[in-house]
């Protein structure tokens, strides 16, 4: 037991050296900021562009239907940054110089998912702050905002372990493609419409994907409108929404780790 409690504490401990070596990279690559400011900011713009168009099922403003739909599909969108980092890091032989390191071997897929969920806490704050400009709120108290946020970055957890594994896997320019596929996934979903207004197959699937759970979640603990529906994964959303991600965690962290160890074989 001791020595298992040791090799936590030493893969931890490398984890934050590496993540501290990602997070100064971005003070030298103030680019990179950017971009993560202004998508949240466009994404917001776009859908109060297209918002008075738009009504919710069961009644409600749009604009507070579409916020959790935002907060959730910026998570999401998250595991392309992911990808490109490891990647990036990959092709430029950083990952080989930590491996030839007296480190954990986990030590730095969790350094790079220690860094990306520092710069999803701000994403997600840049993107709160957003909404609270153009009159979007919470109605649940504080605590139950507070629980909505941590969904939202267990979602996001998830989803950065599952970046790692792919960049690990795959080549720079497939991880650029990335958003290709993942457009259509943050779609179907009920991102921005509710699966009910959906052709019948397509709305199952959406109801289905893990991203609704989370956005549901979100909309019922933040009081927003949108929360309804009489099926099985309406009614569990809250619970779907910690259980989705514990899934892909179970999967891809050990996934990640091994692919690290066998990365040059």
């Amino acid at each position: 037991m001791r020595a298992v409690l040791g090799r936590a504490r030493w893969a931890v401990t490398d984890g934050w050296v590496v993540g501290r070596a990602n997070m100064i990279n971005w003070r030298r690559n103030p680019g990179l900021i950017f971009y993560c400011m202004m998508f949240p900011i466009m994404t917001v713009v776009f859908g109060y562009v297209f918002g008075s168009a738009m009504s919710v099922e069961g009644g409600g403003d749009y604009r507070a239907f579409l916020m959790p739909g935002l907060f959730g599909q910026a998570m999401m969108f998250g595991v392309v940054t992911s990808m490109l980092a490891v990647t990036s890091a990959v092709s430029r032989g950083v990952t080989d110089r930590f491996r030839s390191m007296p480190m954990a071997q986990s030590g730095v897929a969790m350094g790079r998912s220690f860094a990306d969920m520092f710069s999803s806490v701000i994403e997600l704050t840049i993107l709160l702050v957003c909404g609270l400009l153009v009159g979007w709120r919470w109605h649940e108290g504080p605590g139950k905002a507070l629980a909505a946020l941590g969904l939202l970055l267990l979602w996001r957890y998830s989803l950065i372990w599952v970046g790692i594994y792919l960049g690990l896997l795959l080549p720079p320019d497939a991880a650029g493609a990335a958003y290709v596929p993942l457009l259509p996934l943050t779609m179907l979903a009920n991102t921005f419409v509710s699966p009910e207004k959906m052709p019948g197959w397509l709305g199952h699937i959406a109801e289905w994907n893990p991203l609704s759970s989370t956005v549901s979640a979100c909309r019922e603990l933040f009081g927003n409108p949108g929360v309804g529906g009489d099926s099985w994964v309406t009614e569990h959303a809250v619970a779907l929404a910690v259980a989705w991600p514990v899934v892909l965690l179970v999967i891809f962290m050990p996934l990640s780790v091994r692919r690290y160890r066998t990365l040059s074989r």
